[in-house]
C-alpha cells in the first residue's frame, strides 16, 4: 500500500503543524512517511502545502498523485484538484463553493467555533481524515502537547477527535507495528551530525533554506553545550567561525548560495590559514535573491571554484537525512585532518523533506582531531613543509612557549609574510599535496539498478531519491536495464566506479536540478566522459520519478 495526502492552505493557517502532527500520527501506526514541504516567501497569505506519502514500506521519493486533500482555502483546491485520483476524497469547509463527488463538505469553522477556538479546524479535517483512513486516535493528546501548550493542546485533541466522528471508515487501514524509527528531516539530521561530531559553535546569518540548521542547534545550546552565535551578516560569519577553529573548537557555519557569495573570501582564508572548517551551502535557486523557499542544485561548479586562487577543498552532495548525519561527522574529521574546508552541499529539498529512518548509530561515531601535543622543534613551525603536505597542529596557548603564527599573506613555515617566489611555490605545492592524500579517501557514488545496466544516469545529491525510485520503476517495464550513480563525493570527483560502469553502458544520462547539466561538466572535466543526454529541472520545485522516467523514456 501506498497513499499520497496533501495538506494546504495560506501561511499562517498551520499548514506545517498539522503536517507534523499527521506526520507523527502515522509514525505511531507504525508507516513508512516521506513528506515535502512548498511554501512562498511570505509570513501571511500566499499559498503553502505539505505532501506526506506513507506506506508499509520504506520510501525514498514523493509522487504527484493525490490520495486525498485537505483543503484549508479555495486556492489549494484551485491547485490541486487535478492530481487527485478519481476515488481520492478532498476533504474542506461547507462554505467551499467547489462541486465534484470527490469533495467531503464538513462544518469545520463551526466545529471549532463549538469548541471554543476557530483556528482548530484544521485539526477537524486532519481527524476527518484519520477517521476516513481507519488509523487510530489513541495518542492525538500526546502528540498535540509536544507542539501546544496543554489547554491549546487538549483543545486541538478535542477537536481531532470530533472530526474523526463525521466520516465512515473508507480505507480501514488499521496499525502496523510501530518500529524504532525517528522522523526528521535533511537539515535536523545536518545539525545532528554536528552534535554528534563535537561541534562547540555554529555561527550564520539566517538565510532560507538553511535557517533550520541554526535553530536546532540553538535550541540544544544548553544541553550540548555548544556556542551559537547570529551573526550580523555571512562575514562575519564565517570569520566567526575560522577564529573559533583557530582557538581549538570544532566549528561550523551554514548559509544558502546568496550567503556563501559574500562568504568566499573567508573561505580563501580558511584554505590559507590551514584552519579546519565545515560549510553547510544549503542551495536554493539564483542569482541573487532568487527563488527564497525553492529548491535547485545550481552551486555546485561555484563552490567547487569559490575564492581566487588555489588552495585544497572538499565538497560533500548530501543525499539523504541519515547520509546527511554521517557525512557531517566525516566531514569535520577529513577538515581537522587535512585542515581544509569541507563544504557540505544541500538544498531545500532535501533539507525540508521528512523522512522515517533508523536511529542513528553513534558507535560508528568517531572524533579525529590530529592536534599535536608537542613540537619537535623550536622555534615552532606552523607551515612546516611536509612529505603530505599537512603540518603540524597546535591550538594557541596549549604548549608553554610556541606560538602559533598564521597569515592571510603568503608565508614561510614560521608564518611570517614572504615576497620570495621560491617559498610561494613550494608553499603552494605544500597546500596542493593534500589533494593526492585526500584522493585516497573518497567514497564512491551509490549505486541502484542493473549491474550490466545499458542506460546508466548520473545524478548527485539529493536526486538519490527520485533517481533510485524512477530505475526501479524503469526495470520493471523490462525493454532496457536501467542503473544510475548518485554521487556524494563531488570535488575531489571519484572516478574508479564511474569509469567502470560508464565502458559497459550503451547511453549516459545525466540528471540534474539545474540548466546547465554542472555534474556532467564536471564529469567530462575529470574523466572525458560525455553525456549523451540531459534530464534538467530548474523550476524551483523537486524533480519527481515520474519526470524522470517520462523524460528517459523520451530520449532521442
Amino acid at each position: 500500500m501506498d497513499y499520497n495526502i496533501l495538506i494546504g492552505g495560506a501561511a499562517g493557517q498551520g499548514v506545517e503543524t498539522l503536517s507534523s502532527v499527521f506526520e507523527k500520527m502515522l509514525k505511531r501506526n507504525g508507516y513508512k512517511i516521506f513528506s515535502i514541504r512548498d511554501y512562498m516567501s511570505r509570513i501571511r497569505g500566499g499559498h503553502n502545502f505539505a505532501q506526506i506519502r506513507f506506506a508499509d514500506r520504506d520510501l525514498c521519493s514523493h509522487t504527484e498523485d493525490l490520495d486525498g486533500i485537505i483543503a484549508l482555502n479555495n486556492e489549494t483546491i484551485d491547485y490541486h484538484i487535478d492530481r487527485l485520483k478519481p476515488d481520492g476524497f478532498l476533504v474542506c469547509d461547507l462554505s467551499v463553493r467547489y462541486e465534484d463527488d470527490r469533495i467531503i463538505k464538513l462544518p469545520l469553522m463551526n466545529t471549532a467555533r463549538n469548541i471554543g477556538n476557530i483556528r482548530v479546524s484544521g485539526s477537524v479535517a486532519l481527524g476527518a481524515v484519520m477517521g476516513l483512513l481507519g488509523l487510530s486516535l489513541d495518542d492525538a493528546g500526546e502528540i498535540y502537547n509536544q507542539f501546544f501548550r496543554p489547554d491549546i493542546a487538549d483543545i486541538n485533541t478535542t477537536a481531532v477527535l470530533e472530526g474523526s466522528k463525521f466520516v465512515q471508515t473508507r480505507y480501514d487501514l488499521h496499525a502496523l507495528k510501530e518500529e524504532e524509527n525517528i522522523l526528521i528531516n535533511g537539515n535536523q539530521a545536518v545539525a545532528l551530525g554536528a552534535l554528534a561530531a563535537g561541534c562547540k559553535f555554529y555561527s550564520a546569518y539566517p538565510m532560507t533554506p538553511s535557517t533550520s540548521i541554526m535553530d536546532y542547534l540553538a535550541s540544544k545550546m544548553n544541553d550540548a553545550e555548544i556556542v551559537v552565535e547570529q551573526a550580523e551578516d555571512e562575514i562575519a560569519a564565517i570569520n566567526m567561525a575560522i577564529g573559533a577553529s583557530y582557538a581549538g573548537v570544532r566549528a561550523m557555519t551554514g548559509t544558502s548560495g546568496g550567503g556563501f557569495s559574500l562568504m568566499v573570501e573567508g573561505l580563501g582564508l580558511a584554505g590559507m590559514l590551514e584552519v579546519p572548517l565545515v560549510i553547510a551551502e544549503v542551495q536554493r535557486p539564483g542569482p541573487v535573491t532568487g527563488f527564497p523557499t525553492r529548491t535547485e542544485q545550481g552551486d555546485l561548479k561555484f563552490i567547487i571554484s569559490a575564492s581566487q586562487g588555489e588552495f585544497p577543498r572538499m565538497v560533500i552532495a548530501l543525499r539523504t537525512p541519515e547520509d546527511a548525519f554521517y557525512q557531517t561527522v566525516r566531514a569535520f574529521n577529513i577538515a581537522d585532518k587535512y585542515q581544509i574546508p569541507v563544504i557540505l552541499v544541500s538544498d531545500q529539498f532535501l533539507a525540508d523533506s521528512v523522512t522515517t529512518v533508523k536511529p542513528f548509530d553513534f558507535d560508528e561515531v568517531r572524533h579525529d582531531r590530529y592536534i599535536s601535543r608537542e613540537v619537535d622543534e623550536r622555534p615552532y613551525k606552523r607551515y612546516k613543509i611536509t612529505p603530505s603536505g599537512i603540518s603540524p597542529r597546535v591550538i594557541p596557548g596549549k604548549i608553554p612557549g610556541v606560538t602559533v603564527m598564521v597569515d592571510s599573506d603568503e608565508h614561510d613555515e614560521y608564518g611570517y609574510i614572504t615576497e620570495s617566489a621560491e617559498v610561494r611555490t613550494n608553499m603552494v605545492d605544500k597546500r596542493m599535496r593534500k589533494i593526492e592524500l585526500l584522493k585516497q579517501e573518497l567514497q564512491e557514488p551509490w549505486f541502484v539498478g542493473e549491474e550490466d545496466c545499458e542506460v546508466l544516469m548520473l545524478a548527485w545529491g539529493s536526486t538519490w531519491g527520485p533517481v533510485a525510485e524512477a530505475v526501479s520503476i524503469l526495470n520493471t517495464e523490462g525493454d532496457k536495464k536501467y542503473g544510475a550513480l548518485v554521487f556524494g563525493d563531488v570535488w575531489p570527483l571519484p572516478t574508479g566506479l564511474l569509469l567502470n560502469k560508464c565502458k559497459k553502458a550503451k547511453r549516459i544520462v545525466n540528471v540534474e536540478q539545474n540548466a546547465t547539466g554542472q555534474l556532467a561538466s564536471l564529469v567530462a572535466e575529470t574523466t572525458g566522459i560525455l553525456c549523451d543526454f540531459s534530464v534538467l529541472k530548474y523550476d524551483g520545485r523537486p524533480m519527481s520519478p515520474r519526470y524522470i522516467t517520462e523524460k528517459v523514456r523520451g530520449m532521442k
